[in-house]
């Protein structure tokens, strides 16, 4: 017979951990307690050195779905002074000095949970709110560790009897589920004076009818409309103010996601995952009436679908049997509405009605967003699901990432582990920037990281920089490119060196001039230039991100001169002809006297000029719209590369598009259609990276490839360039967990700061 004390470290707060040890012990004969304590689990348990063996196996390898397992610690303890069995004790509040803390996300309703609400013989029937230890409400609700009823914002919501029966009882799935509730107990719906199945009722008559609605749901509110029809869709877009940003569609299940997409196993993996994320799908070829309206996704190929992530979204399925708009509670660029308030004061011109509830949303969390790249899963979006789980990161000292402008996150890291914060949005109003700090400091509280040192991008405009600036702490800046490619290496745990690419919209260089199209040998800590495009002006500044048409003009009359000619006139009179004169002789001139006419070595604003060029896009309503419609235009349509030139400039091997441009002109003057066009630059861009790639390694740079940049959204560009590379022998990499795009930039810029403090790539 023996004694151990154990504790447990890692996400075990919030996933029926406790309950799970309590069973454990029990089986295994074991005497004992166990307790939420800060943030881990630890307790005591007493019986045959065996079994304590064996019950500190099971605690390392057989934790619950939710769970996430970094550390098991047992010790030797006192003679057992608690009487017969094994108890869950009360929690002890947090210490003066909290250890490592980690918020569980939320997670998707299970399906034992939704037969529950679907049986009517259970008194869950119907019940919007279900959940139980496996699922439900978490990182939306936590207002502090340990994680007990009494410190979320389910505190206000009594146990009814019945409810209080399963809460202590070990035998069943709700055995210290913290957000349990029934009917009679729990948060209700509301919709004006209707309460409960009424106001549920209302909201569906609505959206039947053609209506929006504004659901208050897990992490804010999101706006819902009948996907299948053209006149709500149309009418959303006018009132949310998003003229093109595709609209994400939730669907009953994966028969409907399969008669609307292509579903692979690892898209369906992703679809039914407890994270129940927006994955990005190809569209199948409609025949006959489509039961999405062409206003869901204009002019793409790809949509994003998602599965019921609540009870209630379940119910308005079931109600309404058809695939509904469910996309972000907010005007464009704003953040989502968090509570009843908020909500009617920022949509109260947007929607015809406001289902809501009386549960408090404690921290505001959108719908993340993936896609894959044959098996290789890209984020878009780290939010609801996905975040705030930590993630690896190679880090002592307390840091954090501030973050870029756009899609922006923040990231906390201490003792070997990274938290990606919410994704923000764009951080271009103070509505955004007071979002941003509330959830910074939510989720410094919740994890007890305090850093001491923040890392911040290059640029002075940007609102992070600023605040960080701001912030009494020590400063690091990082090159954005840089940020971009050390998320991808330090996902991956890269030791040493590595050849990064990053290809993106804009980000200010060391130089003081604007990046965008970069090759980099790098590590960590720091890292040297060895390629790049060609420099343009863009014509207007942010104007031309908005006006792809300016960023053509400024490639074709002044983009570097690297020896090729510039197209000749006869061959962009058909482009020009069909722009506003006024607008043509503007630009001209601003490109002759370089009156604000920042310099870019952009890939994505070279996108921009090629799509276009095509007639695809000249004026754009979202960042990266040029680019997305050129990918769709592509497909996966055959494609011969156009003319391409690399030159050595200043010790730089550069790519220089106007024999690109060029050729793509003469092509399309001679009537070749814009699909085989749109390709063709995609595998031109391809082969040039190859070729910059081949160069760097010709000259002694390393073999491991970090892609980095929302450039690498782009599925067709990130197959293609990956396939070169490993043609050449070379391992490539690219982020999986942290986004590509500027969603991982302050994971990237944290991964800098850490390095550099300790001295090691």
């Amino acid at each position: 017979m023996s004694t151990r004390r154990f504790e447990v470290y890692g996400t075990v707060q919030g996933v029926g951990f406790r309950p799970f040890v309590y069973r454990t012990a029990a089986e295994l004969g074991l005497t004992g307690w166990v307790a939420n304590v800060n943030g881990h689990v630890e307790g005591e348990v007493a019986g045959p050195v065996g079994c304590i063996e064996a019950f500190a196996d099971r605690l390392r390898y057989d934790a619950p779905t939710l769970a996430e397992v970094r550390r098991v610690r047992l010790t030797e303890g006192a003679p057992p002074s608690y009487g017969e069995g094994f108890r869950v004790r009360h929690s002890v509040p947090a210490s003066s000095e909290p250890a490592a803390r980690e918020i569980p996300p939320d997670a998707a309703i299970c399906d034992a949970c939704l037969r529950e609400l679907r049986d009517p013989g259970d008194r869950r029937h119907r019940y919007p709110f279900v959940n139980c230890t496996d699922c439900g409400p978490r990182a939306t609700i936590i207002e502090d560790l340990p994680y007990d009823r009494i410190r979320t914002t389910m505190r206000s919501f009594p146990l009814c009897r019945d409810c209080a029966a399963e809460y202590a009882d070990p035998g069943d799935r709700r055995f210290h589920a913290e957000p349990v509730a029934c009917p009679a107990c729990g948060p209700r719906l509301a919709w004006q004076d209707l309460r409960g199945e009424e106001a549920l009722r209302a909201a569906v008559a609505a959206i039947a009818g053609g209506g929006i609605v504004a659901l208050k749901g897990l992490g804010g509110f999101q706006l819902v409309c009948d996907a299948g029809d053209p006149r709500a869709v149309a009418e959303l877009r006018r009132r949310k103010r998003r003229p093109a940003k595709p609209f994400a569609v939730m669907v009953d299940g994966l028969r409907t996601a399969s008669r609307l997409a292509m579903v692979g196993a690892t898209e369906a993996s992703a679809l039914t995952s407890p994270e129940r994320p927006v994955v990005l799908l190809a569209r199948r070829r409609s025949r006959g009436t489509t039961p999405l309206a062409p206003q869901v996704h204009p002019g793409l190929r790809r949509v994003g679908l998602f599965l019921p992530t609540t009870g209630l979204h379940h119910l308005l399925l079931d109600d309404l049997a058809r695939p509904l708009v469910v996309t972000s509670g907010n005007m464009s660029d704003e953040p989502i509405a968090l509570d009843d308030t908020e909500a009617r004061r920022a949509l109260s011109g947007v929607v015809d009605g406001f289902l809501t509830h009386d549960r408090p949303i404690r921290a505001r969390y959108d719908d993340s967003v993936v896609q894959f790249a044959g098996r290789t899963r890209v984020t878009v979006r780290r939010a609801r699901g996905l975040a705030p789980a930590p993630l690896p990161l190679r880090v002592r000292e307390p840091v954090a990432g501030a973050g870029a402008q756009l899609k922006h996150t923040f990231t906390l890291a201490a003792n070997g582990r990274a938290v990606l914060g919410p994704h923000t949005g764009d951080l271009s109003d103070l509505a955004s920037h007071v979002a941003f700090q509330a959830s910074y400091g939510n989720l410094k509280h919740l994890t007890g990281i305090e850093p001491r040192v923040l890392a911040h991008d290059l640029h002075p405009g940007y609102l992070s920089t600023q605040w960080a600036r701001a912030q009494p702490l020590r400063h690091i800046a990082v090159q954005h490119h840089h940020a971009h490619v050390a998320a991808c290496a330090a996902e991956h745990r890269v030791r040493g060196p590595f050849l990064g690419i990053a290809y993106d919209g804009l980000g200010l260089g060391d130089d003081g001039t604007l990046w965008g199209g970069e090759i980099l040998v790098a590590d960590l800590t720091g890292y040297r230039r060895v390629g790049r495009f060609a420099t343009a002006p863009l014509p207007g500044g942010d104007a031309a991100v908005r006006h792809p048409s300016r960023t053509a003009l400024g490639q074709l009359l002044g983009g570097e001169s690297l020896g090729s000619p510039r197209p000749y006139p006869w061959l962009t009179r058909a482009f020009t002809d069909r722009l506003d004169p006024r607008e043509v002789t503007a630009v001209t001139a601003m490109v002759a006297g370089n009156v604000n006419c920042p310099r870019a070595s952009s890939a994505g604003r070279l996108f921009d000029t090629v799509a276009s060029l095509l007639g695809l896009a000249d004026h754009v309503g979202y960042e990266g719209e040029a680019a997305v419609l050129l990918e769709a235009a592509a497909g996966d349509t055959h494609a011969v590369p156009l003319a391409h030139r690399l030159v050595r400039v200043d010790g730089l091997w550069v790519y220089d598009p106007a024999p690109t441009l060029a050729d793509l002109l003469a092509r399309q003057l001679d009537g070749e259609p814009v699909a085989p066009l749109a390709a063709a630059f995609h595998l031109t861009l391809a082969i040039v990276t190859a070729d910059l790639v081949a160069h760097a390694v010709a000259e002694g740079a390393p073999h491991t490839v970090c892609l980095g940049g929302g450039c690498f959204v782009n599925r067709r560009l990130l197959t293609e360039v990956r396939r070169r590379l490993r043609a050449q022998g070379l391992r490539v990499l690219v982020g999986g967990q942290v986004p590509v795009g500027d969603g991982g930039i302050s994971y990237g810029q944290a991964a800098v700061a850490a390095a550099r403090l300790t001295g090691k790539e």
